[in-house]
Protein backbone atom coordinates (compact mmCIF):
# COMPACT_ATOMS: atom_id res chain seq x y z
CA UNK A 1 0.00 0.00 0.00
CA UNK A 2 2.77 2.21 -0.93
CA UNK A 3 1.49 4.42 -3.26
CA UNK A 4 -1.42 5.58 -0.56
CA UNK A 5 0.68 5.57 2.33
CA UNK A 6 2.93 7.58 1.70
CA UNK A 7 1.12 10.01 -0.46
CA UNK A 8 -1.15 10.21 2.68
CA UNK A 9 1.46 11.23 5.37
CA UNK A 10 0.76 14.58 5.49
CA UNK A 11 3.92 15.29 3.50
CA UNK A 12 6.31 16.42 5.94
CA UNK A 13 9.42 15.78 4.99
CA UNK A 14 10.47 13.49 7.51
CA UNK A 15 8.26 10.91 5.77
CA UNK A 16 9.02 12.54 2.28
CA UNK A 17 13.15 12.26 1.87
CA UNK A 18 14.43 8.92 3.34
CA UNK A 19 17.08 9.31 1.51
CA UNK A 20 21.40 9.72 2.77
CA UNK A 21 21.45 12.90 4.16
CA UNK A 22 23.41 14.00 6.66
CA UNK A 23 21.81 12.18 9.71
CA UNK A 24 19.40 15.01 10.52
CA UNK A 25 16.34 15.11 7.78
CA UNK A 26 15.52 18.52 5.81
CA UNK A 27 12.97 20.67 5.26
CA UNK A 28 12.19 21.11 1.55
CA UNK A 29 13.51 24.37 1.90
CA UNK A 30 17.01 23.60 3.12
CA UNK A 31 17.01 20.72 1.05
CA UNK A 32 17.06 22.78 -2.08
CA UNK A 33 18.80 25.60 -0.88
CA UNK A 34 22.06 24.43 -2.87
CA UNK A 35 23.44 22.10 -5.22
CA UNK A 36 25.12 20.12 -2.89
CA UNK A 37 22.07 19.30 -0.68
CA UNK A 38 19.67 18.51 -3.41
CA UNK A 39 22.67 16.17 -5.08
CA UNK A 40 22.30 14.37 -1.78
CA UNK A 41 18.48 13.49 -2.30
CA UNK A 42 19.31 12.29 -5.66
CA UNK A 43 21.73 9.96 -4.37
CA UNK A 44 19.35 8.92 -2.25
CA UNK A 45 17.19 7.91 -4.95
CA UNK A 46 19.38 6.37 -6.92
CA UNK A 47 20.80 4.44 -3.53
CA UNK A 48 17.01 3.55 -3.52
CA UNK A 49 17.12 1.98 -6.92
CA UNK A 50 19.80 -0.11 -6.14
CA UNK A 51 17.94 -1.38 -2.43
CA UNK A 52 14.44 -1.90 -3.69
CA UNK A 53 12.93 -0.97 -7.06
CA UNK A 54 12.30 -2.98 -10.63
CA UNK A 55 15.66 -2.38 -10.92
CA UNK A 56 17.39 -4.26 -7.90
CA UNK A 57 19.15 -7.32 -9.02
CA UNK A 58 16.76 -9.00 -6.97
CA UNK A 59 13.67 -7.61 -8.44
CA UNK A 60 12.62 -7.99 -12.10
CA UNK A 61 15.13 -9.99 -12.86
CA UNK A 62 14.38 -12.91 -10.64
CA UNK A 63 10.89 -12.23 -10.61
CA UNK A 64 10.24 -11.97 -14.49
CA UNK A 65 12.30 -14.71 -15.14
CA UNK A 66 10.69 -17.07 -12.51
CA UNK A 67 7.11 -15.50 -14.12
CA UNK A 68 8.52 -16.27 -17.90
CA UNK A 69 10.55 -19.46 -18.80
CA UNK A 70 14.23 -18.33 -17.94
CA UNK A 71 14.04 -19.44 -14.08
CA UNK A 72 12.47 -23.32 -12.29
CA UNK A 73 11.52 -22.93 -8.66
CA UNK A 74 12.54 -25.05 -7.15
CA UNK A 75 11.72 -24.68 -3.49
CA UNK A 76 7.78 -25.78 -4.52
CA UNK A 77 6.37 -25.98 -0.85
CA UNK A 78 7.31 -22.14 0.13
CA UNK A 79 4.86 -19.90 1.65
CA UNK A 80 6.27 -16.24 0.20
CA UNK A 81 4.80 -16.17 -2.65
CA UNK A 82 6.78 -17.09 -5.22
CA UNK A 83 5.74 -20.63 -6.01
CA UNK A 84 2.60 -18.80 -7.43
CA UNK A 85 4.33 -16.36 -9.62
CA UNK A 86 6.56 -19.23 -10.78
CA UNK A 87 3.77 -21.26 -12.15
CA UNK A 88 1.57 -18.57 -12.89
CA UNK A 89 -1.01 -18.73 -10.47
CA UNK A 90 -0.71 -15.51 -8.19
CA UNK A 91 -3.53 -13.39 -7.10
CA UNK A 92 -4.43 -9.73 -5.97
CA UNK A 93 -2.92 -10.83 -2.49
CA UNK A 94 0.35 -12.30 -3.85
CA UNK A 95 3.49 -10.59 -1.64
CA UNK A 96 5.44 -10.09 -4.63
CA UNK A 97 2.62 -8.43 -6.47
CA UNK A 98 2.30 -5.92 -3.91
CA UNK A 99 5.58 -5.45 -2.96
CA UNK A 100 6.61 -4.58 -6.63
CA UNK A 101 4.12 -2.18 -6.85
CA UNK A 102 4.97 -0.51 -3.70
CA UNK A 103 8.85 -0.27 -4.32
CA UNK A 104 8.15 1.56 -7.90
CA UNK A 105 5.47 4.04 -6.23
CA UNK A 106 7.91 4.63 -3.25
CA UNK A 107 10.34 5.93 -5.69
CA UNK A 108 7.91 7.63 -7.89
CA UNK A 109 7.22 9.49 -4.67
CA UNK A 110 10.18 10.43 -3.91
CA UNK A 111 10.96 11.52 -7.69
CA UNK A 112 8.27 14.03 -7.42
CA UNK A 113 9.00 15.54 -4.11
CA UNK A 114 12.31 15.73 -6.16
CA UNK A 115 11.13 17.89 -9.01
CA UNK A 116 8.49 19.76 -6.86
CA UNK A 117 10.72 20.75 -4.26
CA UNK A 118 13.32 21.79 -7.33
CA UNK A 119 10.44 24.49 -8.30
CA UNK A 120 11.16 26.89 -6.20
CA UNK A 121 15.15 25.97 -5.96
CA UNK A 122 16.52 29.75 -7.10
CA UNK A 123 19.58 29.12 -5.55
CA UNK A 124 20.80 26.36 -7.20
CA UNK A 125 22.02 27.26 -10.47
CA UNK A 126 20.23 26.53 -13.87
CA UNK A 127 22.89 23.94 -15.12
CA UNK A 128 22.50 21.91 -12.20
CA UNK A 129 18.91 22.11 -11.85
CA UNK A 130 18.62 21.20 -15.17
CA UNK A 131 20.62 17.81 -14.56
CA UNK A 132 19.23 16.96 -11.53
CA UNK A 133 15.80 17.11 -13.16
CA UNK A 134 16.50 15.42 -16.18
CA UNK A 135 17.93 12.76 -14.07
CA UNK A 136 14.95 12.57 -11.74
CA UNK A 137 12.86 12.59 -15.01
CA UNK A 138 14.09 9.62 -16.32
CA UNK A 139 14.47 7.64 -12.94
CA UNK A 140 10.73 8.26 -12.48
CA UNK A 141 9.90 7.59 -16.32
CA UNK A 142 11.73 4.22 -15.73
CA UNK A 143 9.98 3.10 -13.12
CA UNK A 144 6.60 4.51 -15.06
CA UNK A 145 7.89 2.31 -17.43
CA UNK A 146 7.89 -1.12 -15.45
CA UNK A 147 4.59 -1.00 -13.96
CA UNK A 148 3.15 -0.16 -17.03
CA UNK A 149 4.45 -3.27 -18.61
CA UNK A 150 3.58 -5.98 -16.07
CA UNK A 151 0.45 -4.20 -14.66
CA UNK A 152 -1.21 -2.50 -17.68
CA UNK A 153 -3.45 0.33 -16.83
CA UNK A 154 -2.10 2.06 -13.66
CA UNK A 155 -2.19 5.57 -12.00
CA UNK A 156 0.34 8.43 -12.88
CA UNK A 157 0.59 10.25 -10.06
CA UNK A 158 2.87 13.15 -10.77
CA UNK A 159 2.60 14.90 -7.43
CA UNK A 160 2.98 14.59 -3.88
CA UNK A 161 -0.17 16.10 -2.93
CA UNK A 162 -2.44 13.69 -0.94
CA UNK A 163 -5.83 14.77 -1.78
CA UNK A 164 -4.99 14.27 -5.27
CA UNK A 165 -3.40 11.04 -4.96
CA UNK A 166 -6.43 9.30 -2.53
CA UNK A 167 -8.60 8.70 -5.11
CA UNK A 168 -6.40 8.54 -8.30
CA UNK A 169 -7.69 6.82 -11.16
CA UNK A 170 -6.13 4.87 -13.08
CA UNK A 171 -4.06 5.61 -16.77
CA UNK A 172 -4.72 3.51 -20.05
CA UNK A 173 -1.67 1.34 -21.02
CA UNK A 174 -1.15 3.22 -24.34
CA UNK A 175 -2.03 6.73 -22.22
CA UNK A 176 1.03 5.92 -19.93
CA UNK A 177 3.53 5.18 -22.81
CA UNK A 178 2.72 8.75 -23.82
CA UNK A 179 3.08 10.35 -20.90
CA UNK A 180 6.40 8.32 -20.38
CA UNK A 181 7.56 9.17 -23.77
CA UNK A 182 7.00 12.84 -23.22
CA UNK A 183 9.08 13.01 -19.58
CA UNK A 184 12.00 11.61 -21.58
CA UNK A 185 12.12 14.00 -24.21
CA UNK A 186 12.01 16.81 -21.95
CA UNK A 187 14.69 14.78 -19.92
CA UNK A 188 16.64 14.33 -23.06
CA UNK A 189 16.75 18.13 -23.44
CA UNK A 190 18.23 18.81 -19.73
CA UNK A 191 21.01 16.45 -19.56
CA UNK A 192 24.20 16.22 -21.74
CA UNK A 193 26.46 13.23 -22.63
CA UNK A 194 28.68 13.93 -19.73
CA UNK A 195 29.04 11.54 -17.05
CA UNK A 196 29.26 13.18 -13.71
CA UNK A 197 31.26 9.69 -12.24
CA UNK A 198 33.89 7.75 -14.05
CA UNK A 199 31.72 4.16 -12.80
CA UNK A 200 28.78 6.11 -15.23
CA UNK A 201 26.43 5.10 -11.96
CA UNK A 202 24.09 8.47 -12.54
CA UNK A 203 22.06 8.93 -15.70
CA UNK A 204 23.35 11.18 -18.66
CA UNK A 205 21.78 12.09 -21.91
CA UNK A 206 22.49 8.71 -23.56
CA UNK A 207 20.96 6.76 -20.91
CA UNK A 208 18.12 8.84 -21.39
CA UNK A 209 17.85 7.98 -25.23
CA UNK A 210 18.44 4.13 -24.82
CA UNK A 211 15.25 4.41 -21.96
CA UNK A 212 13.09 6.87 -24.79
CA UNK A 213 14.02 4.13 -27.51
CA UNK A 214 13.06 1.46 -25.09
CA UNK A 215 9.22 2.99 -24.55
CA UNK A 216 9.06 3.65 -28.68
CA UNK A 217 10.02 -0.13 -29.47
CA UNK A 218 7.11 -1.18 -27.02
CA UNK A 219 4.76 1.58 -28.95
CA UNK A 220 5.81 -0.37 -31.91
CA UNK A 221 7.29 2.86 -33.17
CA UNK A 222 9.79 1.52 -35.68
CA UNK A 223 11.17 4.28 -37.46
CA UNK A 224 11.20 6.50 -34.48
CA UNK A 225 13.38 4.00 -32.89
CA UNK A 226 15.65 3.66 -34.87
CA UNK A 227 16.36 7.28 -35.03
CA UNK A 228 16.56 7.71 -31.38
CA UNK A 229 18.57 4.38 -30.76
CA UNK A 230 21.22 5.84 -33.38
CA UNK A 231 22.08 8.36 -31.09
CA UNK A 232 23.71 6.13 -28.84
CA UNK A 233 25.15 3.13 -31.15
CA UNK A 234 26.95 6.39 -32.89
CA UNK A 235 28.35 7.74 -29.88
CA UNK A 236 31.69 7.84 -29.39
CA UNK A 237 30.75 7.03 -25.80
CA UNK A 238 30.56 3.18 -25.95
CA UNK A 239 32.42 0.30 -27.54
CA UNK A 240 31.26 -3.06 -28.50
CA UNK A 241 32.72 -5.18 -25.54
CA UNK A 242 34.68 -8.35 -27.71
CA UNK A 243 35.60 -9.88 -24.57
CA UNK A 244 32.81 -12.34 -22.94
CA UNK A 245 34.89 -12.36 -19.74
CA UNK A 246 34.21 -9.12 -19.66
CA UNK A 247 31.02 -7.66 -20.04
CA UNK A 248 29.98 -7.59 -16.43
CA UNK A 249 33.00 -6.07 -15.15
CA UNK A 250 32.23 -2.32 -14.10
CA UNK A 251 34.76 -0.42 -16.05
CA UNK A 252 33.58 -1.05 -19.20
CA UNK A 253 32.99 1.54 -22.12
CA UNK A 254 29.94 -0.30 -23.28
CA UNK A 255 27.92 0.01 -20.18
CA UNK A 256 25.72 3.00 -20.59
CA UNK A 257 24.15 3.07 -17.06
CA UNK A 258 25.08 1.14 -13.84
CA UNK A 259 23.70 1.02 -10.20
CA UNK A 260 26.61 0.97 -7.46
CA UNK A 261 26.17 -1.57 -4.51
CA UNK A 262 25.29 0.23 -0.96
CA UNK A 263 28.52 -0.24 0.84
CA UNK A 264 31.63 -0.61 -0.42
CA UNK A 265 32.76 -4.26 -0.60
CA UNK A 266 29.57 -5.17 -1.39
CA UNK A 267 28.53 -7.74 -3.78
CA UNK A 268 25.54 -7.32 -6.54
CA UNK A 269 22.53 -9.13 -5.28
CA UNK A 270 22.56 -10.73 -8.74
CA UNK A 271 25.51 -12.38 -7.73
CA UNK A 272 24.33 -14.27 -5.08
CA UNK A 273 20.34 -14.53 -5.56
CA UNK A 274 20.99 -17.05 -7.77
CA UNK A 275 24.00 -18.62 -6.46
CA UNK A 276 24.29 -22.53 -5.40
CA UNK A 277 27.00 -25.22 -4.88
CA UNK A 278 27.53 -28.50 -4.18
CA UNK A 279 24.23 -29.51 -4.12
CA UNK A 280 20.78 -29.25 -5.78
CA UNK A 281 19.22 -25.93 -6.31
CA UNK A 282 16.86 -25.31 -2.74
CA UNK A 283 15.68 -21.91 -4.38
CA UNK A 284 15.85 -21.45 -8.09
CA UNK A 285 18.23 -22.62 -11.21
CA UNK A 286 18.11 -21.74 -14.77
CA UNK A 287 15.00 -23.52 -16.70
CA UNK A 288 15.71 -26.25 -19.07
CA UNK A 289 14.21 -24.34 -21.76
CA UNK A 290 16.84 -21.84 -21.80
CA UNK A 291 19.94 -24.13 -21.25
CA UNK A 292 18.94 -26.18 -24.10
CA UNK A 293 18.33 -22.80 -26.09
CA UNK A 294 22.64 -22.76 -26.32
CA UNK A 295 24.73 -24.48 -28.49
CA UNK A 296 28.27 -24.09 -28.67
CA UNK A 297 27.90 -21.03 -26.86
CA UNK A 298 30.12 -19.12 -24.97
CA UNK A 299 27.36 -17.47 -23.08
CA UNK A 300 26.78 -20.73 -21.46
CA UNK A 301 30.38 -21.52 -20.61
CA UNK A 302 31.14 -17.93 -19.56
CA UNK A 303 27.75 -16.78 -17.80
CA UNK A 304 26.44 -20.24 -16.15
CA UNK A 305 27.71 -21.87 -13.68
CA UNK A 306 26.74 -25.99 -13.01
CA UNK A 307 25.88 -28.58 -9.87
CA UNK A 308 25.40 -32.13 -10.73
CA UNK A 309 23.85 -34.35 -8.31
CA UNK A 310 22.71 -37.69 -8.87
CA UNK A 311 23.55 -37.30 -12.36
CA UNK A 312 20.99 -34.35 -12.83
CA UNK A 313 22.91 -31.43 -14.17
CA UNK A 314 21.26 -27.85 -12.91
CA UNK A 315 22.67 -24.76 -13.98
CA UNK A 316 22.84 -21.36 -12.75
CA UNK A 317 23.09 -17.77 -13.24
CA UNK A 318 26.85 -16.28 -12.73
CA UNK A 319 27.48 -13.43 -14.59
CA UNK A 320 28.44 -11.45 -12.14
CA UNK A 321 30.71 -13.69 -10.15
CA UNK A 322 32.43 -11.30 -6.93
CA UNK A 323 30.44 -12.70 -3.82
CA UNK A 324 32.55 -10.92 -1.48
CA UNK A 325 35.61 -7.90 -1.11
CA UNK A 326 33.69 -6.47 -4.50
CA UNK A 327 35.80 -4.26 -6.67
CA UNK A 328 34.96 -4.65 -10.05
CA UNK A 329 30.93 -5.24 -10.55
CA UNK A 330 28.15 -3.08 -10.40
CA UNK A 331 24.80 -3.76 -11.08
CA UNK A 332 23.96 -3.02 -15.07
CA UNK A 333 20.50 -1.23 -15.87
CA UNK A 334 22.07 -0.71 -19.61
CA UNK A 335 24.24 -2.05 -22.17
CA UNK A 336 25.11 -1.04 -25.28
CA UNK A 337 24.25 -4.82 -26.16
CA UNK A 338 20.39 -3.51 -25.76
CA UNK A 339 20.84 -0.30 -27.88
CA UNK A 340 22.55 -3.35 -30.81
CA UNK A 341 19.73 -6.17 -30.42
CA UNK A 342 16.36 -3.08 -30.26
CA UNK A 343 18.45 -1.43 -33.22
CA UNK A 344 18.63 -4.44 -35.25
CA UNK A 345 14.74 -4.96 -34.44
CA UNK A 346 13.47 -1.64 -35.45
CA UNK A 347 15.18 -2.34 -38.65
CA UNK A 348 14.11 -5.49 -39.36
CA UNK A 349 10.89 -4.43 -38.99
CA UNK A 350 11.02 -2.06 -41.10
CA UNK A 351 12.65 -4.76 -43.38
CA UNK A 352 15.63 -3.01 -43.71
CA UNK A 353 17.34 -6.24 -43.49
CA UNK A 354 21.24 -5.62 -44.41
CA UNK A 355 21.20 -2.47 -42.06
CA UNK A 356 20.15 -4.45 -39.18
CA UNK A 357 22.62 -7.42 -39.54
CA UNK A 358 25.76 -5.24 -38.27
CA UNK A 359 23.99 -4.95 -35.12
CA UNK A 360 23.14 -8.74 -34.28
CA UNK A 361 26.23 -10.23 -35.55
CA UNK A 362 28.93 -8.99 -33.34
CA UNK A 363 26.27 -10.24 -30.28
CA UNK A 364 26.94 -13.75 -32.01
CA UNK A 365 29.58 -13.26 -33.11
CA UNK A 366 31.10 -12.51 -29.59
CA UNK A 367 29.41 -15.38 -28.31
CA UNK A 368 31.18 -17.74 -30.40
CA UNK A 369 27.83 -18.52 -32.98
CA UNK A 370 27.63 -18.24 -36.61
CA UNK A 371 27.09 -15.07 -38.34
CA UNK A 372 23.90 -14.41 -40.52
CA UNK A 373 24.19 -13.83 -44.03
CA UNK A 374 22.09 -11.69 -46.60
CA UNK A 375 19.68 -14.37 -47.32
CA UNK A 376 17.65 -14.44 -44.01
CA UNK A 377 14.12 -13.47 -44.22
CA UNK A 378 12.68 -10.44 -41.88
CA UNK A 379 10.76 -13.52 -40.10
CA UNK A 380 13.88 -15.47 -39.47
CA UNK A 381 16.11 -12.20 -38.79
CA UNK A 382 13.29 -11.17 -35.91
CA UNK A 383 13.20 -14.76 -34.53
CA UNK A 384 17.52 -14.51 -34.09
CA UNK A 385 16.56 -11.40 -32.44
CA UNK A 386 14.32 -12.25 -30.00
CA UNK A 387 16.42 -15.72 -29.37
CA UNK A 388 19.65 -13.40 -28.83
CA UNK A 389 17.56 -11.19 -26.48
CA UNK A 390 17.06 -14.46 -24.12
CA UNK A 391 20.79 -15.68 -24.18
CA UNK A 392 22.48 -12.13 -24.31
CA UNK A 393 19.93 -11.39 -20.98
CA UNK A 394 18.73 -13.90 -19.15
CA UNK A 395 18.03 -12.63 -15.30
CA UNK A 396 19.08 -9.26 -16.21
CA UNK A 397 15.76 -6.92 -16.21
CA UNK A 398 13.07 -8.45 -16.95
CA UNK A 399 14.06 -8.42 -20.58
CA UNK A 400 12.64 -11.60 -21.45
CA UNK A 401 9.10 -10.67 -20.29
CA UNK A 402 9.44 -7.32 -21.68
CA UNK A 403 10.46 -8.85 -25.71
CA UNK A 404 8.01 -11.54 -25.63
CA UNK A 405 5.28 -8.82 -24.31
CA UNK A 406 6.57 -6.58 -27.62
CA UNK A 407 6.71 -9.17 -29.88
CA UNK A 408 3.19 -10.51 -29.09
CA UNK A 409 4.64 -13.60 -28.66
CA UNK A 410 3.79 -13.77 -24.08
CA UNK A 411 1.31 -16.85 -24.85
CA UNK A 412 4.06 -18.67 -26.29
CA UNK A 413 4.65 -19.87 -22.81
CA UNK A 414 2.02 -22.51 -22.98
CA UNK A 415 4.51 -24.36 -24.27
CA UNK A 416 6.81 -24.48 -21.37
CA UNK A 417 4.30 -23.23 -18.59
CA UNK A 418 1.12 -25.45 -17.89
CA UNK A 419 -0.81 -22.82 -16.15
CA UNK A 420 -0.28 -19.92 -18.29
CA UNK A 421 -3.22 -18.07 -19.52
CA UNK A 422 -4.42 -15.00 -21.90
CA UNK A 423 -4.90 -12.77 -18.36
CA UNK A 424 -1.18 -13.08 -16.94
CA UNK A 425 0.16 -10.99 -20.02
CA UNK A 426 -0.31 -8.70 -16.76
CA UNK A 427 -0.06 -9.24 -13.12
CA UNK A 428 -3.00 -8.46 -10.74
CA UNK A 429 -3.43 -4.70 -9.40
CA UNK A 430 -2.51 -5.03 -5.61
CA UNK A 431 -5.39 -6.11 -3.38
CA UNK A 432 -4.56 -3.36 -0.69
CA UNK A 433 -4.19 -0.44 -3.25
CA UNK A 434 -7.99 -1.22 -4.67
CA UNK A 435 -9.16 -1.17 -1.05
CA UNK A 436 -7.09 1.68 -0.32
CA UNK A 437 -8.61 3.62 -3.68
CA UNK A 438 -11.80 2.08 -5.33
CA UNK A 439 -11.14 4.55 -8.10
CA UNK A 440 -8.45 2.41 -9.12
CA UNK A 441 -11.21 -0.22 -10.16
CA UNK A 442 -11.74 -2.72 -11.98
CA UNK A 443 -9.30 -5.37 -11.12
CA UNK A 444 -7.32 -6.63 -14.50
CA UNK A 445 -9.45 -8.98 -15.92
CA UNK A 446 -9.32 -12.23 -15.11
CA UNK A 447 -8.01 -11.71 -11.35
Amino acid sequence: AALIYLMSTAISCEKMLEVELPDNQMLSETVFSDTQTANAVLSGLYAGLWESSPVTGDQSGKLLGLYTDDLTYYAVNATNGLPELANNTQIDSNQFVSSFWNAAYQKIYISNSILEGLEGADHIPAADKARIKGETLVIRSLLFFYVQQVYGDIPFPVTTNYMINQSISKTPSAGVLMRIESDVKEAIELLSDTYQNNERIYINKKAAQLLLGKVQMQQLKWSEAEATLKTVVQSPLYQFQNDITKVFLKNGSHIIWQLKPKNNGDAVKEATIYYFVNAAPTSMALSTSLVSSFQNDLRKQYWMGSVTVGGNTCYRAEKYKARSSNSTENSIVFRLEEAYLLLAEALAQQNKMSEALPFINPIKQRAGQPLLGSSVTQQQLLEEILNENRKEFFTEMGHRFLDLKRAGKLNELQQTKPNWKDQHKVWPLPQQELLLNPHLNPQNLGY
